[in-house]
């Protein structure tokens, strides 16, 4: 039996987010409910732990526990379902951004290029776009920024003239077509790190992971509570840049905002000050944590002031 998930800095992680056993805790990507389970052992009786996840599969993880709330939805949408629940601030937010293993060793969910499947890659499979309708409906301006920006790819105007020949013949339904296409512009010998990028960049546009994650981090001001924790692992720089530059200085620029007397404004204190990446011991154990870097800051009230 395949594990669904194996939680990446677990133990980097929980310990981050200062865990208090009365507090209230959102774990934003339950997935196989790895790092949901490691806040509950810590949370007392009294504590509660919201878990989120716009996946149907993963409401087969769901521990028995009064104290966990499941919440089937994207986490863009955090701050209006907590202030459904009631819950206008939380002590703690954790977000692990990888995509978990269940899905890349789920052949018919189409995000390896190890299996040919449809091409889906679809978290939320009551979604509409699909990777199938990236590849074979946008424009070439439009393929080729998203190969560029989400993929960081090379040529990515050379691997877009390739999916639209090959597309001009009749549309791309597989996985297998999809790699046939970009074949003459695939670098011999780095197949796997080019496929890897390719397939990273339809999976963000499908799911719109870059505007989702934007969304979810400046509701996190609103959501924790003053002394709150936010802990952020992600997997590639896009993600990364964003959340350092938005724990940094409360936006996604980086920009450091000074008020009349040159006081540096942040709605954080960065406790991280270089990310934390797993031990040579984890990415024996775990070879997909490799690229994980965890970021975790803390909000110190409506607007931090530093001299």
């Amino acid at each position: 039996m395949s594990v669904y998930h194996v939680p990446v800095l677990f133990d980097e992680s929980l310990e981050g987010l200062a865990i208090r056993p009365a507090g209230i805790y959102v774990d934003l990507t339950f997935g196989g409910g790895g790092h949901s389970r490691g806040i509950l052992h810590r949370l007392g009786p009294q504590g509660r732990l919201f878990a989120f996840d716009q996946d149907r599969d993963a409401r087969a993880n769901l521990p028995e526990d009064p104290r966990l709330t499941f919440v089937e939805s994207n986490f863009r949408f955090m701050h209006t379902w907590l202030r459904y629940y009631g819950i206008e601030r939380v002590d703690g937010i954790l977000a692990d951004l990888g995509v978990s293993s269940h899905h890349f060793d789920t052949r018919q969910r189409g995000f390896s290029f190890r299996y040919d499947a449809p091409l889906d890659m679809r978290m939320n499979q009551r979604a509409h776009l699909t990777a199938a309708d990236v590849v074979n409906g946008y424009d070439h301006v439009r393929l080729t920024t998203l190969l560029r920006d989400y993929g960081e790819l090379d040529s990515p105007h050379r691997i877009t003239q390739c999916i639209e020949r090959s597309r001009a013949e009749r549309p791309l339904a597989m996985i297998d077509e999809l790699i046939a296409a970009v074949a003459p512009v695939t670098p011999r010998g780095g197949e796997s790190k080019f496929l890897a990028k390719l397939f990273q960049a339809l999976r963000i546009e499908v799911n719109g992971e870059m505007e989702a994650l934007k969304m979810m981090l400046e509701q996190t001001v609103r959501s924790l509570a003053p002394g709150g924790r936010l802990a952020v692992i992600t997997y590639h720089s896009l993600e990364d840049r964003l959340v350092k530059n938005f724990m940094r200085s409360g936006n996604f620029g980086g920009k450091v905002e000074k008020d009349f007397y040159g006081r540096v404004q942040t709605p954080f204190e960065v406790v991280t000050r270089k990310a934390v990446v797993p031990t040579p011991e984890e990415i024996e154990r775990n070879p997909r944590s490799r690229s994980a870097k965890l970021r975790i800051a803390e909000l110190s009230g409506p607007l931090r002031q530093e001299s």
